[in-house]
């Protein structure tokens, strides 16, 4: 790219502001599980529809959020790889061509791509099941959902499973692996990691996860919560 003045494209400048774009996914994970926490909380005193459908409008929201924060960062990193490749002798406007790879994602963005956000249906699939445990909130019938499901996005729900695939009992602490899905004890899921000497295979059967690290486990407060909440309407 020599032979030519104006300012050189600082990629390294990029990719900073690209890292601290994705820590912003941390803020719209911790509005989202406030957001079900409420709800939760709604569903337990058995509190009015109407607040709990907000609740699923503002985990809605989030999942939008979430989607334009992906896409802009997918437009960006697409650009830079371009640019990279085809070492343009002018200095392309790098702006300009991340607003129309971005507007390209967009342009093909549905409402019912929000309600395949994995959040969104964990948030979905939890309620539905608290409020089996729990019972019908103030004029409402819960035999009727709060929200109608396209038949594929119902197909790729999991029912709410409470007992660690490991230790067959119920979980306390539950930990969710991010690259396949499946939720396990904490201590049970980090013992099996640690005591395998090569790579640790996902106990739940038929999952094809061959290569499980610690670093893949997260806490999964939304169950933790759920198991929580069943318990303690057993109790009562």
């Amino acid at each position: 790219m020599s032979g030519h003045s104006g300012p050189l494209i600082s990629f390294n400048t990029i990719g900073s502001s690209l890292s601290s774009l994705k820590n912003c996914q941390s803020y719209i994970n911790t509005g989202m599980e406030l957001a079900t926490n409420v709800a939760f909380d709604l569903i337990e005193i058995r509190g009015d529809e109407l607040d709990i459908n907000n609740m699923d409008k503002v985990m809605l929201e989030y999942s939008a959020m979430n989607r334009e924060l992906n896409q802009y960062i997918q437009a960006v990193e697409e650009t830079m790889d371009q640019v990279k490749r085809d070492h343009p002798e002018r200095i392309p406007d790098f702006k300009a061509l991340v607003k129309e790879k971005f507007a390209a994602l967009q342009g093909r963005n549905t409402d019912e791509d929000l309600k395949r956000n994995e959040r969104y249906l964990q948030f979905i699939n939890h309620l539905k099941e608290m409020r089996k445990q729990v019972g019908p909130a103030q004029g409402t019938d819960w035999e009727q959902p709060t929200e109608e499901l396209d038949e594929d996005i119902t197909i790729t729900q999991t029912q709410t499973n409470f007992i660690c695939p490991i230790t067959l009992v119920e979980m306390k602490k539950p930990m969710r692996n991010k690259v396949c899905n499946h939720v396990y004890e904490e201590e049970a899921i980090r013992i099996m990691i640690e005591n395998k000497p090569k790579k640790a295979r996902c106990p739940k059967i038929g999952c094809d996860n061959l290569n499980m690290k610690i670093t893949d486990l997260v806490p999964d407060a939304v169950l933790k919560r759920a198991i929580e909440i069943q318990n303690k309407q057993k109790s009562q």
